[in-house]
């Protein structure tokens, strides 16, 4: 079994057919809950194991109903329609029987057709050549992600909230659908790049859409990642953000929107 603490986190024992079992990790807490990446993973890799699964994710949205408690939960895969090419999926996970995260996703088989990347990776250094950030908790998630910072200071005022970062796993880990779900959870929160002070946060939703399979994360490894996010409002307690995932080949690997709740 892989002692990685991402996959001792994203650890399941299955109950057929369609229940899962699970507990948190201290690895990945974050200020009340687990850090909301490591819930979407263990819930992707919830569906992406049940034996009926057939094809790669396509996209995965992600509400977050209620905070989860430290302990055990339960996660409930039921595929809702399937096609020749294509699967629908919910997918909920509760504690004490009352459901506080609740996933939509799709899979579909990956075919080889006329392809265009529209979206343009902005020009960064490599990188090896920029310094990691420190921690900026001795303990939790923070500690399970390297961040190499190239735009957009936290807990300053930036002219806009963009910021380009390279974001890894600490240790490193090759990258799969699990953890690049996780990942796309690891942008800074906007916020905090337009105000020094900090305040409470937390993911209301996320949504993801996965523009490459298995062959282009096999090839990124255990490389960082360069992680692309502006937000477009901040507004009666609310802001979003839309961010770009790459490959260190400078593959679109997802694209992702969330909105985060924010106490003033």
């Amino acid at each position: 079994m892989n002692d990685h603490p991402f996959d001792t986190a994203i650890a399941l024992t299955h109950e057929p057919p369609q229940h899962w079992l699970g507990r948190t990790s201290d690895d990945y807490w974050n200020m009340v809950s687990p850090y909301g990446g490591v819930t979407a993973g263990v819930m992707m890799k919830a569906m992406l194991d049940h034996p009926e699964r057939r094809g790669t994710p396509l996209s995965f949205t992600l509400n977050f109903l209620a905070p989860i408690d430290a302990g055990d939960f339960v996660i409930d895969t039921e595929l809702v329609r399937a096609n020749r090419n294509s699967q629908h999926w919910s997918i909920r996970l509760s504690q004490g029987g009352k459901v506080l995260a609740l996933a939509i996703a799709i899979c579909a088989v990956r075919r080889d057709t006329w392809s265009q990347t529209e979206a343009t990776r902005p020009d960064v250094p490599p990188a090896e050549s920029c310094p990691v950030a420190p921690p900026r908790k001795p303990t939790g998630f923070l500690q399970r992600y390297e961040f190499r910072i190239v735009r957009g200071k936290p807990f300053a005022v930036n002219e806009d909230s963009l910021s380009h970062v390279w974001v890894a796993d600490n240790p490193p880990r090759p990258l799969d659908f699990p953890s690049l779900t996780a990942l796309c959870d690891s942008f800074l929160p906007r916020i905090f790049l337009r105000r020094p002070d900090f305040v409470p946060i937390g993911t209301v939703s996320i949504n993801i859409y996965f523009h490459a399979g298995e062959d282009a994360l096999s090839r990124q490894g255990t490389a960082p990642l360069l992680a692309v996010a502006q937000a477009q409002a901040f507004s009666d307690g609310h802001f979003d953000h839309h961010g770009h995932v790459w490959s260190t080949d400078g593959t679109l690997l997802a694209t992702t929107q969330q909105l985060v709740w924010y106490k003033e």
